[in-house]
């Protein structure tokens, strides 16, 4: 008999592994589809005209919009918008959830308030694609020998295009999401930035073949990039935690409860996101700009002050980082709520009051971990920025490319490691109740 359910659950377990590797090749086969698109480019456009534009704007902002859409602005593919104004969109409702009462309704309605700020969202996305795409066209057009014939229908072309192309890209990190592995718009931009980076790697390493940069700086540039990965992977990992005692509570003739447990803190509650958004808030400019001539001096002055290294740059890059770091940390963890569920439940912190005094405790120590937290990420996302601004180093070696790589992998991993402890804990207790 035992042998039997021995079988079932061996049975069973197999059949949870065989739905992990399915999700592990479900989402490898989107990113092929991602990857393929890529190269697919828009119509009407001369391709060596382009890539001289491309090679003589790498260093602005043109360089950060590439490397979130993978290489396709390089190419001009059928993806060149990514999934940027997915992003913005995002950034724009979260704004509203955290400024409107309507917003902040619809997201403690649970799944059916979810599910409208997700609309919401899309409809978002929708309409800054069309404002950036038509902007693509626009500049594409201002820039003499790019476009083979200029018009209505060439514009009308390639909005519809960069539309289309952003809104399936959109599907495509939604069906990551829920029929893969990890996060899909996260795992979107990870893949694009990883199948660069070999491409980066070899530019960089030939350039001290050629003499471009001297062996010794080429070492330390390796030095700072592995150190920097090092360093990205020893804070994410890094927690405070907060000690929680539950007192003894006599039930009938028996006494429960009386342990300790732990409250974790991550130094970095925001993760990754700050940097993307931040990302997102400088390439606005590159969508304003596409409106306008190119000899236009005001357009020309603020797109040469947001170039990479340039001062302006820095300090927007530097300021969003923080504002989002805070912004999304109160939005993922609220330190009221936490505060009730321990009071509710007789936990309190050694010292102190259940309930406001604790709800002020774990507010004050999230400050501070979320103030180190936006210090690391702005330290690692600018170091590199100074390298590439001093050194023709490609962009995909930069802080913001290497945070979203270390991240979103490890999370990967992690996702994929809690999947494999629930299937054997689920093993584990079913064998416990056949055994009874």
């Amino acid at each position: 008999m035992s042998s039997s359910f021995a079988s079932v659950d061996t049975l069973k377990s197999n059949s949870s592994l065989d739905d992990l590797k399915k999700r592990i090749f479900y989402t490898l086969f989107i990113l092929i589809i991602y990857r393929f698109c890529t190269y697919v480019p828009l119509p009407g456009i001369d391709a060596q005209a382009l890539k001289g534009l491309i090679s003589d704007n790498q260093r602005s902002l043109l360089g950060m919009f590439n490397l979130f859409a993978g290489g396709a602005v390089s190419r001009m593919a059928i993806f060149a918008l990514g999934i940027m104004p997915y992003i913005s969109s995002s950034i724009i409702i979260q704004l509203l959830t955290g400024v409107t009462d309507y917003f902040k309704n619809l997201k403690n309605s649970g799944e059916i308030g979810r599910r409208k700020i997700t609309q919401y969202t899309r409809y978002g996305t929708v309409l800054l694609a069309l404002v950036q795409g038509y902007g693509v066209a626009v500049s594409l057009e201002n820039s003499q020998g790019i476009v083979l014939e200029a018009g209505f229908y060439f514009r009308l072309v390639t909005t519809i295009t960069l539309l289309t192309g952003t809104m399936f890209l959109m599907w495509l990190g939604e069906q990551i999401t829920a029929r893969g592995i990890g996060n899909g718009i996260s795992i979107i931009i990870f893949a694009g930035i990883v199948a660069e980076i070999p491409g980066a790697l070899a530019s960089t390493f030939e350039l001290g073949r050629t003499g471009a940069i001297s062996a010794g700086v080429l070492l330390v540039i390796i030095a700072i990039l592995i150190g920097a990965i090092y360093f990205i992977v020893f804070v994410e990992r890094a927690q405070r935690k907060i000690l929680i005692h539950y007192p003894k509570r006599q039930i009938g003739n028996k006494l429960y409860g009386g342990d300790a447990s732990h409250l974790p803190l991550k130094v970095n509650t925001a993760g990754v996101i700050p940097a993307i958004f931040a990302s997102a808030l400088l390439i606005l400019p590159i969508t304003i700009s596409n409106f306008a001539s190119s000899s236009n001096e005001i357009v020309v002055g603020i797109t040469s002050m947001l170039g990479q290294g340039k001062p302006l740059y820095m300090i927007i890059y530097a300021a969003g980082i923080i504002f989002f770091s805070f912004f999304y940390t109160s939005i993922i963890f609220n330190p009221k709520e936490t505060a009730e569920n321990l009071r509710k439940y007789g936990g309190f912190v050694p010292g102190i009051r259940p309930g406001e005094q604790t709800e002020q405790f774990i507010d004050q120590l999230l400050f501070k971990l979320t103030a180190i937290g936006s210090l690391y990420l702005v330290l690692i996302c600018l170091l590199p920025e100074f390298i590439i601004a001093n050194y023709p180093i490609p962009f995909y070696l930069g802080g913001t490319s290497l945070l979203i790589v270390a991240v979103v992998a490890m999370d990967t991993v992690a996702q994929v490691q809690t999947r494999l402890m629930s299937q054997q804990y689920e093993s584990l207790i079913k064998k416990t109740k056949f055994n009874r």
